[in-house]
């Protein structure tokens, strides 16, 4: 197949990427027919799939477009695949064009991409790192470079603290995360939970991540811990659709079935 301009070399083009697969679900361009197959075989047996991944990449747009109207111009998106359709860059450069965005995955293959896409934008950047490792994360040349930790970052969790084990302690990294940055900063953190779930969008959870790792659900009590004594913003913890759905309209009848938790909180 012929290589889009976006795609680096080195990337094996004829094999699938789980980051691309995920970027397919929630609506972008920077995958490829093989991906698309991959996509549409996992959605036949988890048809509830791009429904969660969606209801997770809307909940990131509402909630960076919030950060931004609150005066937060720097963003720290750790777990962030491919930065596609409606990214943080995009979303809070449209409200600040001055907003500084650094991407964190552990995938290679999306980090390429992602460097790919984001060349010449002096404003964000891209680091291969583990979110288990938030030492090595805020010691990257790149991430202090380009961001004041003097000043309050919107820290952003969504759909990777449940790639953690507990044997990973995704507590004490969200912890040294917390402790790092400035007072008026933000945490965001959306998770899966096997709270009120039915089988069948059990299974779907188990396939809906972008690498090989087994997810862990999380009751609400867990994943609230998370955030440690900063206060949740309103409407708290609750099912995606449910935080701050741009219209009444916006929340299904059925918001369970997004599979996950999702809040926003500030540090004191």
């Amino acid at each position: 197949m012929t290589r889009p301009s976006w795609a680096p070399e080195g990337i094996d083009v004829e094999r699938p990427s789980a980051s691309r697969v995920y970027d397919y679900f929630v609506g972008g361009m920077h995958n490829f027919e093989i991906d698309r197959r991959l996509a549409d075989q996992i959605a036949a047996f988890t048809p509830n799939i791009a429904e969660t991944m969606r209801a997770n990449r809307e909940l990131l747009r509402r909630c960076v477009r919030h950060l931004v109207e609150a005066g937060i111009d720097q963003f720290l998106d750790i777990g962030s695949g491919i930065p596609t359709v409606g990214n943080v860059h995009e979303v809070a450069q449209a409200g600040n064009p001055a907003a500084r965005v650094v991407y964190v995955d552990i995938d290679p293959v999306a980090v390429a991409h992602s460097s790919a896409i984001l060349d010449g934008d002096p404003n964000t950047a891209v680091i291969l790192a583990d979110a288990a490792d938030p030492a090595r994360i805020l010691a990257d040349p790149q991430v202090r470079d380009l961001l004041d930790f003097d000043r309050p970052i919107a820290v952003l969790l969504l759909g990777v603290l449940h790639f953690l084990p507990d044997e990973a302690d995704p507590a004490a990294s969200v912890a040294h995360l917390r402790e790092a940055v400035a007072a008026g900063s933000y945490l965001a953190i959306t998770h899966a939970t096997a709270d009120g779930q039915p089988e069948e969008v059990l299974e779907a959870q188990k396939l809906s991540g972008r690498t090989d790792t087994t997810i862990v659900l999380r009751p609400k009590s867990a994943i609230a811990a998370y955030f440690g004594d900063w206060p949740l913003l309103d409407p708290g913890l609750v099912p995606l659709p449910l935080w701050r759905p741009d219209t009444p309209t916006d929340s299904p009848e059925s918001p369970w079935q997004s599979g996950a938790y999702g809040a926003l909180a500030r540090k004191p």
